[in-house]
């Protein structure tokens, strides 16, 4: 399933629907035509664990496409926002897991050239999600090294705690794209909390797509442009630490919790690796995917 937060009008409260087709069926309101009670929020759905997930399934099959008045809507008609507008925790972001990333870094941005021998993790608060079409902020004041990097999210499905790599994939909830943005001019003595985690920073969506869609996370697809040109593409094939490993590694000393979202890294081809250096500016353009998810778009505004 595609699952997608929306909002119907600009006033109206944000809802959670599945997309079918080119509608958005509204999980609140077409349980509630069943006789069930379905959440109308993604974390709360994300909590009810794989019954949620069940009870949806059945009743979309039972609708067998045609939905009652006032349960769907053309997806042409909604706006979508981040699937998790409001994270719970912050955004666990994977540092230097591709190996051309690691080296393009290594020659510009002063990190070391070997490759990690563990995952290197850092965080995005919740105040950095943006979803689709959203703008992503330049502050001059603060900026002048804005960069991009095209990522497959993890979305924790159950909790876990000292997991094991084998057992890891099955408390997976979904997937999804995000796009770190950098402020590379901001990294503070080896932290780059300030440089990842500036409102903004974290365009996420269009949707979550359930697990047992992405049976194999690591041979999808991903790109990124900026105006239409191509700066990023590769494959997850490439990561250099796997999801099982990720979620292994996290949660032998942090508990991960339904709803928490992992930023597994991105491939080369960003800005600070170019030469000459190639930065965001107020006008750019930000467009990515991933391969079997779906992309996002998303304006450069000044601030």
């Amino acid at each position: 399933m595609r699952l997608v937060t929306y909002r119907a009008t600009v006033e109206s409260e944000a809802r959670l629907g599945v997309i079918v087709g080119d509608l958005v069926v509204d999980v609140e309101a077409i349980s509630a035509k069943a006789g069930l009670l379905l959440p109308s929020s993604m974390l709360t759905f994300i909590d009810l664990g794989p019954s949620g997930l069940e009870t949806l399934e059945e009743i979309l099959e039972g609708q067998d496409g045609r939905f009652p008045a006032g349960t769907a809507l053309p997806l042409a008609n909604v706006r979508l926002l981040a699937p998790i507008p409001r994270p719970r925790k912050n955004i666990f972001g994977i540092g230097l897991n591709y190996v051309e990333h690691v080296a393009e870094s290594a020659r510009t941005l002063d990190t070391s050239k070997d490759l990690p021998k563990q995952p290197v993790i850092f965080s995005k608060p919740p105040t950095a999600v943006i979803g689709p079409n959203e703008a992503i902020e330049h502050n001059k004041a603060i900026t002048q090294q804005l960069d991009w990097e095209v990522e497959l999210a993890v979305i924790m499905g159950r909790t876990a705690r000292r997991v094991t790599e084998a057992d890891a994939l099955n408390y997976v909830f979904g997937y999804s794209v995000m796009i770190d943005i950098s402020a590379r001019d901001n990294r503070r003595a080896g932290q780059w909390i300030y440089s990842k985690g500036q409102d903004t920073y974290a365009p996420f969506g269009p949707c979550i797509v359930t697990a047992d869609e992405i049976p194999d996370p690591h041979n999808l697809d991903l790109w990124l442009t900026v105006n239409g040109e191509t700066k990023q593409r590769s494959n997850t094939r490439h990561m250099l630490f796997k999801v099982p490993l990720l979620i292994s590694d996290i949660s032998a000393a942090m508990t991960l919790e339904p709803g928490d979202i992992i930023a597994t890294g991105t491939p080369d081809g960003v800005g600070a690796g170019r030469t000459p250096q190639e930065w965001l500016w107020p006008g750019d353009v930000v467009e990515a995917g991933v391969d079997g998810i779906g992309r996002i778009r998303h304006p450069v505004v000044a601030v």
